[in-house]
């Protein structure tokens, strides 16, 4: 499923964003994938098993090794979307999140354009 348009973000040097997945019943999904760029990288990712329930987690929490986005990055486990904090220039761009369901058989895809200012 595709959602309808992208959305766009705006935010000044410095300041927090936050790129919202605005899907209900998120615990459904098994993998909340987020991606920056046109080379489509992966800069983090919640994966939900069915182990975790058995464990008592819920979830594994991944971040991408792109360097821009060290000791930035948040994921929301209750909602999937992401907040990008102290943001810089090189932060603007295209994002995608893709969230896969629990049976693989029904995705959901977001997009958004974050412009940074000065």
């Amino acid at each position: 499923v595709n959602d309808t348009g992208v959305k766009s973000v705006t935010g000044l040097k410095g300041d927090s964003v936050t790129l919202y997945t605005d899907v209900p019943d998120i615990q459904r999904y098994a993998v909340i994938r987020w991606w920056f760029g046109q080379q489509n990288s992966t800069i983090a990712e919640i994966n939900r098993t069915p182990s975790d329930e058995k464990t008592g987690r819920n979830f594994n929490t991944y971040y991408g090794p792109d360097e821009r986005f060290r000791d930035r990055l948040q994921l929301d486990n209750q909602t999937g979307s992401m907040t990008i904090r102290n943001i810089e220039t090189s932060h603007s761009g295209i994002y995608e999140a893709e969230i896969i369901s629990s049976s693989r058989k029904h995705t959901i895809h977001k997009s958004f354009t974050v412009t940074v200012g000065e």
